[in-house]
């Protein structure tokens, strides 16, 4: 068994025999689950239909980061829709310092609600790092994320950041981005995380990884980053399948 611990299914398609589809394609590929995440409130709808429509899908409620024009999303607003038996976590939530004009200081409001939030309904947290790692690891210690822990997704950063957040109770998941060419910097430190604490990802429609870049990402297509995990670290394919399958349901309750 494999399990995509990041998908965005609505993303793909919004259509819903294409969604369908999508969830039986990766089924057909070996893929027993999948974490579909929620990228804002509004559509929020759309991510829990997929998880109450397939049994092969959970959904987390949050909101990206970089979404922080008008008003904020409180707790108290995600708490209201995490109250859904389908929602397994709280996210995406985190820092995004990468585009020009970022508002540091809303997203970090915004990120400190989700971890409160999180705490407040004992479920886990799905965190983006993209050029912020030592801004969201100092809120992440301030808030006390580490008595629910969580999943660092689409890893980038480097071996102290990993540590660190190791440290706060938090798994390291890897996307297609491990496949790329021009990852080895990251794909050393994938070497150095324990096995047990490693989750993979597809964070479809984007990031498809190595044979498949340029093509939209699904869920399916998890195998191919799992492969490469288990080559570089020269490890049986399916022994790390199985325990980022367990990884996975250690963290979220599955």
């Amino acid at each position: 068994m494999i399990i995509d611990s990041h998908c965005h299914i609505p993303l793909i398609s919004d259509d819903k025999s294409d969604q369908a589809r999508i969830v039986q394609n990766a089924t057909d590929a070996g893929v027993s689950h999948m974490l579909c995440v929620s990228v804002d409130l509004q559509t929020f709808e759309d991510v829990l239909f997929c998880a109450k429509n397939y049994p092969q899908v959970s959904a987390s409620v949050g909101v990206h980061p970089t979404y922080v024009a008008g008003n904020l999303a409180s707790v108290d607003d995600i708490a209201t829709l995490a109250e859904d038996p389908n929602v397994i976590a709280v996210g995406e939530t985190g820092l995004d310092f990468y585009q020009p004009n970022f508002d540091a200081e809303r997203q970090e409001q915004q990120f400190r609600n989700h971890v409160r939030c999180a705490r407040s309904i004992n479920k886990p947290l799905i965190v983006h790092c993209r050029n912020s790692a030592g801004c969201l690891l100092k809120v992440l210690k301030e808030e006390g994320a580490s008595k629910v822990g969580g999943v660092m997704h689409c890893f980038v950063e480097d071996w102290d950041t990993a540590k660190a957040a190791m440290d706060l109770g938090f798994y390291i998941s890897f996307s297609g981005i491990l496949t790329f060419k021009n990852a080895m910097d990251l794909q050393e430190v994938s070497k150095k995380i324990p096995l047990d604490r490693i989750l993979v990802e597809t964070d479809s429609p984007w990031l498809s990884p190595v044979p498949l870049r340029g093509k939209t990402n699904q869920p399916a297509n998890v195998i191919h980053t799992l492969k490469f995990l288990a080559d570089l670290r020269e490890e049986d394919e399916r022994f790390v399948a199985d325990q980022t399958t367990e990884n996975f349901n250690n963290l979220f309750g599955l």
